[in-house]
């Protein structure tokens, strides 16, 4: 291919307009440090007034000092203009949702006196926001009847008892007794950073005055998601009569079977409408004509990248049509068109995250935006007008609106502006490598924002989680690619064999056997860097976290070109992995003692001998994906081999490094660790012409 830093059409003055433009944009822009990265403010998902005129969204900006983060409300026009803040104070604000008649905005808040978050109301044109709920559960993921009246909500209640003062009473128990034991008699135990306490969630509802909050779903039996339940766990007719949700049917814990079901909103037997499908059923939506519920299924049992298809209910007929089985991709952030004659998703493909139409009629999808990725849709009134979060690894989340007939967006909010004016980002692009099997990957690849094709660059090739997880082009505020080239690396993130948005076999290609196909991948992407003129193959490091990070510590027993790497909450031993939140799931690849060949094969930890690479590791004690003890038994097995190494270890940290200060810490201990094996700027030299660099 050709490369637009080396090309061969004018290189000389290609490489002089990269060097004055390189000069020009030092002198004028400071580097994106992971400090100005912090202080950008980040934009939660909008929501949409009913006459389209008005979007509203939660801001959040951080107190670096204070170590916290406040997020507020705005209010932004869906044609350009002034936004105006709603909301104010220390306090978080979020999931923002219209009433059906315009007039008030139901939120998320926890304010003074609050133990647990709450719900508010508050006029959409300004005044004192008002507490609706005081339940000691919380509340979570509100959503209007359409009289405008009530409010339906989310919370999680024991299902021995019965009434609010026991709920608060058995919590202040737990909270102050002396005796800390939990007893579980079946699994699972716990999710991502907390231990679960035999709680289930229900729906239950109030007016949007107050008063006596009335369950929903409690009789029914069914608890909605214990582990991520969302405002796409449940959803409420257009005529306020029924209720549809995703409950789990295994009993066991260890088998689960997502089922939609409806049911009357003032109670009565449930109907499982999904019955005859053994996987994942999930995330039912009415449409506005109220003749349709569209819902996402999965067919795979156990394979939580299995392809969601989009399905639509016949409410009257009572019969499932699949939208999308010819249609090779997930259906994914749906929402209904005002005239019920399509739904717009917001899809992984091809490492963007593309708007997509998919009409009832059942024509196939037909893609509305070509770069960049957006999220976060919402839609309503004439037109209709389309509003949703726009980013890319150089734009943090934008609040935009969207032409259907042609994707073009609309810019409307500018909360980042100024900050990003001052910030050097380098340039960003895509390109594609034969990997295993001769098979094309896309890669991303940042680069400095000096960036000249006539030096030596080190590069770091950072390796995605997941591992069903593509890097889509966004803005990353746990790994930022921008911070890293402002370091002075080349900087790139390769969708391997495993990666969503590729195509189901893509995705399916690495079942069973975890290591190769990735492992292959990324040494395909490394060989790649090294036949570029400008990549300094002697510095040349990988990191990543989660499944990245067992890439890295497979890399670690295996011949690679690195001279260091970086493991972040790497599984590291798949033994161990069983003590992880899902452990105790049925497996579809098969459990560890039915193949012991292929578990060694797989589990870094059994390659230790061939340790010699210089490792970072990185974990927190509050990760439960994947438990602290699998960073503890690296850095033992590495500081026992007099391998170099460092273990950064967080107690208040999950999964994921989330607190500014530790973010801080995060980043510049990373920074430091490689500048100690490939320091920017150390042993460049004047790389080949571009005539002469080697045929791709």
């Amino acid at each position: 291919m050709t490369h637009p830093f080396t090309g061969k059409r004018k290189p000389q003055l290609w490489l002089w307009l990269s060097i004055l433009l390189g000069l020009g944009s030092a002198v004028q822009a400071e580097p994106l440090t992971a400090e100005a990265m912090w202080r950008l403010k980040r934009l939660g998902d909008p929501a949409i007034s009913p006459d389209g005129r008005l979007a509203v969204l939660p801001v959040t900006s951080f107190d670096i000092d204070k170590n916290k983060g406040d997020a507020d409300l705005w209010l932004v026009p869906t044609k350009p203009g002034k936004p105006r803040q709603l909301t104010s104070g220390e306090a978080n604000d979020s999931s923002p949702v219209w009433s059906p008649d315009g007039a008030l905005i139901a939120f998320v808040s926890q304010r003074g006196d609050d133990k647990q978050p709450q719900l508010y109301v508050i006029p959409f044109d300004g005044g004192e926001a008002r507490r609706v709920t005081n339940i000691p559960t919380g509340v979570m993921a509100p959503k209007w009847f359409p009289d405008s009246r009530r409010i339906a909500f989310l919370t999680q209640v024991w299902p021995d008892l019965n009434t609010w003062p026991e709920m608060e009473q058995r919590m202040k128990d737990r909270e102050q007794s002396k005796m800390t034991a939990r007893v579980w008699d079946k699994a699972p135990i716990s999710y991502w950073d907390h231990y679960l306490d035999g709680r289930q969630t229900h729906v239950y509802s109030i007016a949007f005055t107050g008063g006596e909050v009335q369950p929903i779903t409690r009789a029914s039996g069914l608890g909605l998601d214990v582990a991520e339940p969302n405002a796409t766990s449940y959803d409420i007719s257009p005529d306020g009569s029924e209720i549809a949700f995703a409950a789990d049917t295994d009993r066991s814990g260890v088998d689960p079977n997502f089922d939609v079901f409806v049911m009357p909103i003032e109670g009565g037997t449930p109907k499982n409408i999904t019955s005859d499908n053994a996987a994942n059923d999930t995330a039912p939506l009415y449409s506005p004509d109220g003749r349709s519920l569209a819902l996402r299924r999965q067919i795979v049992k156990d394979f939580y990248a299995d392809r969601a298809r989009l399905m639509i209910y016949d409410r009257r007929a009572g019969q499932l049509r699949n939208l999308t089985e010819n249609w090779d991709r997930s259906a994914d952030g749906l929402v209904w068109s005002p005239d019920s004659q399509s739904l717009l998703g917001s899809i992984d493909d091809g490492g963007v995250r593309r708007v997509y139409r998919f009409e009832v009629g059942g024509e196939l999808p037909k893609a509305i935006t070509s770069t960049h990725s957006f999220a976060a849709l919402a839609v309503a009134g004439s037109g209709p007008v389309i509003v949703g979060l726009r980013q890319s690894f150089s734009e943090p989340p934008t609040l935009v609106s969207i032409i259907g007939r042609n994707g073009s967006a609309t810019k409307l909010s500018d909360f980042n502006d100024a900050a990003l004016a001052k910030l050097s980002q380098g340039k960003v692009e895509s390109v594609t490598y034969q990997g295993a099997n001769g098979e094309n990957i896309q890669m991303w690849v940042a680069y400095p924002p000096n960036f000249t094709p006539d030096r030596k660059w080190p590069l770091y090739l950072i390796l995605h989680g997941g591992p069903h997880n593509a890097m889509t082009d966004g803005y990353q505020w746990r790994w930022n690619a921008q911070v890293f080239a402002n370091w002075g690396y080349v900087t790139a993130w390769h969708n391997f064999h495993g990666s969503s948005g590729f195509g189901q076999a893509f995705a399916d290609s690495i079942t069973k056997e975890w290591a190769e196909l990735p492992y292959q991948d990324t040494i395909k992407a490394s060989e790649w860097f090294a036949a570029q003129p400008w990549i300094d193959t002697q510095r040349m490091a990988a990191g990543g976290g989660s499944f990245g990070g067992y890439l890295a510590t497979l890399l670690l027993g295996r011949p690679h070109p690195f001279k260091t790497l970086v493991a972040h909450a790497a599984v590291y031993d798949l033994y161990s992995q069983y003590a992880t939140d899902d452990g105790a799931v049925r497996k579809r690849h098969g459990e560890f003692w039915q193949d012991i060949e292929r578990t060694n094969r797989n589990s870094p930890h059994m390659n230790a001998a061939n340790f010699k690479t210089p490792t970072l590791i990185i974990h927190g004690q509050q990760d439960l994906r994947v438990p602290v003890n699998h960073g503890i038994e690296l850095f033992n097995t590495l500081q026992n081999r007099g391998v170099p190494s460092k273990f950064v270890y967080y107690p208040d940290e999950n999964h994921w490094v989330l607190k500014p200060q530790n973010s801080l810490f995060w980043y510049e201990t990373h920074r430091q660790w490689l500048e100690q094996y490939v320091k920017p700027g150390a042993g460049d030299a004047v790389a080949p012409p571009a005539a002469t660099r080697p045929a791709e």
